[in-house]
């Protein structure tokens, strides 16, 4: 049998090729790392994580993401599997130790038969053959023009950003306490899971005043993109309004200070454990395009951070995706050239679990192919099968930017179905419907 060809073992590519070799077709993995290395990777491990170490929400009966992860779990996903192995604290949220998953994921990848890794890169596109192309928003210069000139468009792009990273061991706890939003969590573990700090409304208004005036990353000329809102950059959100980081990731509701009980903070500053030590914490919702120097005085002014030294500091990329509504047909196909399926966040989906869950559809439409089969997606009523339907074809092309999976995108429930109208009744409704239909998918294969 000819092997799928997949290009990039980021987190779509590591799950494309997973579902096709447990489908039984055999997998040629092509990735440039580390031999090419990117700003945002420091390793060459498969399914390396570069922003985040969050897969978001865990709850699959009110969040549209926790159905996504029900939905890989369901099929058998790698990365589904290994982000529950090596999951951390973080109340409901499923937060991951970043370097043990994707080792994990490799070792997973590296011990398959049918599964065989290829370094270098692939600076072009074959006109023939079984091919899949992961190469996330960080597609190389070279494959990005292949790109291009296949599709005789540009690729639309924007801009993302990164957190910061702060050792745990130099923040003060004197100041900081522990504790989740609303102390959500099933163990205590997790209704500790973040470090907090908090700021008074001086503190919180010299916070801001510093954070305009701090020296930012300038773009190149013609660089004219926007951002993606769900990664927005805090000094974008703060120039939209002083109050917006206090009412966004700064927000102070459903926490109490242990250190101050009865004193209510003006804002609090969140941070998440990145590692299962508990040697590293990520500044919550602090991406940014400060320059370096200007982030260590900034971020000092916050309080229980004032000696914090930084495993990682923020950065700003530029991340490229497809206009996928004009190129892409329902089976991830390009229409120009039906041999190659695109994956990820290439796509035009935003998230690590929407490129995964794109991997995941593209692993097994490519392996049903290979075997003589076609498969169509999911019902439009799953997580997967909104998010593939938004992106080949329900998105206005003329408007079309990267969407993370959200109740959005999914067809409204009958009048039987939803019942009354508020968000308790009608979230459970479309969690139920999507897992039944999802559940009718896997078994018709």
């Amino acid at each position: 049998m000819e092997p799928i060809h997949i290009i990039g073992a980021g987190l779509a590519g590591s799950e494309a090729a997973w579902q096709a070799a447990r489908l039984g077709v055999p997998v040629i993995l092509h990735e440039m790392r580390p031999a090419k290395g990117t700003f945002a990777h420091k390793t060459g491990d498969c399914a390396e994580m570069v922003c985040s170490n969050s897969f978001r929400s865990d709850d699959d009966v009110m969040n549209a993401v926790g159905q996504l992860h029900w939905e890989m779990r369901a099929a058998g996903g790698l990365i589904m599997a290994m982000a529950d192995r090596h999951k951390l604290p973080a109340g409901g949220a499923l937060a991951v130790d970043r370097e043990a998953f994707s080792a994990a994921v490799t070792q997973a990848l590296q011990a398959e038969p049918l599964i065989r890794i290829v370094p270098g890169e692939i600076t072009d596109l074959p006109q023939d053959g079984n091919w899949i192309v992961a190469t996330g928003p960080l597609t190389s210069n070279a494959l990005a023009q292949a790109i291009r000139s296949v599709t005789g468009t540009e690729a639309l792009a924007f801009f993302d950003a990164i957190a910061p990273i702060v050792h745990a061991d130099t923040i003060d706890m004197t100041v900081a306490w522990e504790q989740s939003r609303y102390d959500k969590g099933e163990t205590e573990a997790e209704r500790r899971a973040y470090i907090n700090c908090p700021m008074t409304r001086d503190q919180y208004e010299a916070f801001i005043d510093a954070l305009l005036a701090a020296d930012k990353t300038e773009f190149h000329e013609g660089e004219t993109a926007g951002y993606f809102d769900g990664c927005l950059p805090i000094e974008v959100m703060a120039e939209r309004g002083r109050d917006t980081l206090r009412h966004g990731p700064m927000k102070p509701v459903g926490l109490t200070n242990a250190h101050k009980p009865h004193e209510k903070a003006y804002a609090v500053v969140q941070l998440r454990r990145d590692n299962a030590l508990g040697t590293l914490y990520n500044i919550v919702g602090f991406q940014t395009k400060m320059k370096y120097g200007a982030q260590t005085q900034v971020f000092r002014m916050i309080p229980g951070l004032e000696n914090a030294s930084f495993a990682r500091l923020g950065g700003i990329h530029r991340n490229s995706f497809l206009n996928s509504p004009t190129l892409l047909d329902d089976r991830m196909r390009l229409r120009q050239r039906p041999n190659l399926r695109f994956a990820g966040q290439v796509t035009g989906v935003e998230g690590y679990v929407e490129s995964a869950a794109m991997g995941l559809l593209a692993g097994r439409m490519a392996a049903a192919q290979a075997l003589g089969r076609d498969l169509p997606p999911p019902a439009p009523t799953t997580a997967m099968g909104a998010l593939v339907n938004h992106i080949t074809g329900g998105a206005e092309a003329k408007t079309f930017q990267p969407m993370n999976v959200n109740f959005g995108l999914f067809p409204p429930l009958d009048e039987m179905r939803s019942g009354r109208k508020g968000r308790k009744d009608r979230y459970p409704a479309y969690t139920q419907r999507a897992k039944e239909d999802f559940a009718a998918w896997l078994a018709a294969q």
